[in-house]
């Protein structure tokens, strides 16, 4: 007779181990030639409820994707209030998985930061992760190249056409319409990948940029913007940490970090910000 019970327990014991062998074939290895695919959208079902904003205090608005905010606690946004002075400003975590320059707007998550924002507050700016997507088809969140004006007629799955910018366009929109606010933008660099290449010294060193450092830098120039480099540190952090431990920060692919990574990212936005100078400063916990 076949004992079920020893069965159950076999299987209890090493079906797992094999899931978890074949998660780990799928990750991101060390060291192969960067993905311009922009990474899956993770599930939203239970990231951080957005808490009232109180009136009488400046606000500061985390515009992102998951990088920022990705489930509860797994992007540096749900990390960020811990380092202010809460009872001086409120910090507002509106990043949204998946999202571009583009969807954001599109899919109306930017009218509704515009709704809530009021004179004197602030917006960190941080889009790019998705900018690459495609144009149209089930997830049609891709932009045009560059910084320039050009436009591109697309035919979306319901039969619509929707007229697609640059990155440079949405994001100079995200700019013009903060300070028609009499608000602040803020461009933050993107959060680095682990992704990892030989360099001439011989020793691996991290992916820095994933190919809109020069954008970002230009459009800081032109529209007298702060560019906030929190990529540079959080690049120095993870080189500093080596391949093996960072990849602990990277449980799911080379883009998403655990809680702990965010908690890291978190505070490189911060060490970047009072590397800028930033007026922000002023409202951290530790002067």
């Amino acid at each position: 007779m076949v004992n079920r019970s020893l069965i159950a327990l076999l299987f209890s014991f090493f079906v797992p181990g094999i899931l978890i062998a074949a998660a780990a074939a799928q990750e991101q290895v060390p060291g192969a030639a960067p993905s311009t695919t922009p990474p899956p959208t993770p599930a939203q079902t239970s990231h951080a409820a957005e808490t009232p904003l109180n009136p009488a205090l400046p606000t500061l608005f985390i515009v992102g994707d998951s990088t920022a905010r990705n489930q509860a606690d797994l992007g540096w946004g749900d990390h960020f209030a811990q380092f202010f002075d809460t009872s001086k400003i409120n910090i507002a975590n509106r990043a949204i998985a998946g999202r571009s320059s583009r969807s954001y707007i599109e899919e109306g998550a930017w009218d509704k930061v515009l709704g809530q924002m009021k004179s004197g507050d602030y917006v960190l700016l941080q889009m790019g992760h998705n900018d690459g997507g495609a144009l149209d088809g089930p997830k049609p969140r891709g932009s045009l190249k560059g910084l320039g004006n050009e436009t591109k007629d697309v035919t979306m799955m319901n039969g619509s056409t929707d007229i697609v910018h640059t990155y440079g366009w949405y994001m100079r929109k995200y700019i013009a319409d903060t300070r028609a606010k009499c608000a602040i933008p803020i461009l933050l660099t993107l959060t680095i990948r682990n992704i990892w290449s030989d360099g001439p010294d011989g020793k691996k060193h991290i992916e820095r940029d994933m190919g809109y450092d020069a954008d970002l830098r230009q459009l800081a120039m032109d529209q007298n913007v702060p560019l906030v480099d929190m990529a540079s540190i959080e690049a120095d952090r993870l080189e500093a940490l080596g391949p093996e431990k960072t990849a602990l920060l990277f449980p799911k692919d080379h883009t998403h970090t655990s809680a702990e990574g965010a908690q890291l990212v978190a505070q490189c936005v911060v060490s970047a910000l009072r590397g800028a100078h930033s007026p922000l400063t002023a409202y951290l916990l530790m002067q």
